[in-house]
């Protein structure tokens, strides 16, 4: 699930990643094209009292970011909730948001 939510000023929109907790058993990772794609950046944490992985990232308006999720050091999963996809050269595509 994907939470976008401006700042006041209109400066930064704040994004919340939540991964339901069954797609990841030990780890999972947001990992994209604002991280140079560093599998080690940006870990989830687990929420079992709200049942997913999750982690919030700022970002500024009007940027197009594309990511993934990247569980337990090696299956990669996509956003259901994104704005759109891209292809990408590994011969599947990358989770889009537009911010």
């Amino acid at each position: 699930m994907i939470l976008k939510k401006i700042s006041p000023k209109g400066r930064s929109v704040r994004v919340t990643f939540e991964l339901p907790l069954e797609e990841a058993q030990y780890s999972a990772n947001i990992v994209g094209s604002f991280n140079d794609w560093d599998t080690t950046e940006h870990p989830m944490k687990r929420n079992d009292r709200k049942g997913v992985w999750t982690t919030a990232l700022s970002f500024k308006p009007g940027t197009q970011i594309e990511f993934r999720y990247f569980i337990d050091g090696h299956k990669w999963h996509n956003e259901p909730q994104a704005d759109a996809y891209a292809p990408n050269p590994h011969y599947s595509d990358n989770s889009v948001l537009a911010l």
